[in-house]
């Protein structure tokens, strides 16, 4: 069994071995593991889906991932679906409605981050053409240059970056890390942009959770996807 062929109906088999983070007494957080974390698809380029994981994971620091899992459907209510241009208008009046919902986490600082970053993310998202544009610039340049030290130097970085360019979009397979040049690259470009509660562990999360970075463990029924294809990618060590 493979993701390619799990739909986004719940699938649970207590008999398959999974990553030792999943909580298989919570149906929800397996159904995750099973058909959406870490899985590269077209969604991982919507820039809707990006927009509600991004805000997604700037909610989780200093919490947990199961626990803002639980809360997902309640934050999407509370957050109009995550219609980007609908949270970008958001202001005071709205912020007392976020912070009265008991459903969601009602931290004052990450409510009003929210917001402010999501008007990063519409910047960001005009000045590249997409937010994913944004996000594949930095992957690309951060393969060209493992690439080229793996080369021993012996072949330009931007001939390389040209190559992942054209060659379709890669993805990073490593398991045992909470952070990499890349997550380190784009959480000091965001925030340098201004966005908050965006350090390189939740942004290395983030690229975890819509599948730029394939974590799933060895042992994991999972582990060997990476031997797949969608969309062009290619596994990188």
């Amino acid at each position: 069994m493979t993701p390619g062929n799990l739909g986004p109906e719940k699938v649970f088999d207590k008999n398959l071995p999974r990553c030792n983070w999943c909580n298989l007494k919570n149906l929800e957080y397996v159904a995750y593991h099973d058909n959406e974390w870490g899985k590269f698809s077209e969604k991982s380029t919507d820039d809707k889906y990006l927009f509600e994981m991004l805000t997604l994971e700037s909610f989780q620091a200093g919490l947990s991932w199961e626990c803002i899992l639980n809360k997902r459907n309640y934050f999407r209510s509370a957050y109009d679906g995550f219609d980007l241009e609908k949270v970008c208008g958001y202001g005071e009046e709205k912020i007392a409605d976020l912070l009265a919902n008991p459903k969601i986490v009602r931290n004052h600082l990450k409510i009003k981050a929210s917001i402010s970053n999501a008007r990063i993310f519409r910047a960001v998202c005009l000045e590249y053409g997409s937010f994913f544009n944004f996000i594949r610039k930095f992957l690309d340049e951060y393969l060209s240059k493992t690439a080229c030290a793996k080369s021993g130097g012996t072949e330009n970085a931007e001939n390389i970056a040209e190559k992942a360019a054209l060659s379709g979009i890669k993805i990073i397979h490593e398991t045992g890390r909470s952070t990499n040049g890349l997550s380190d690259a784009i959480s000091a470009e965001l925030k340098k942009r201004g966005m908050k509660f965006m350090g390189s562990t939740i942004v290395y999360s983030f690229l975890q959770a819509i599948g730029v970075i394939f974590s799933h463990e060895e042992g994991c029924f999972l582990f060997e996807w990476k031997g797949e294809s969608f969309l062009g990618k290619v596994f990188c060590r």
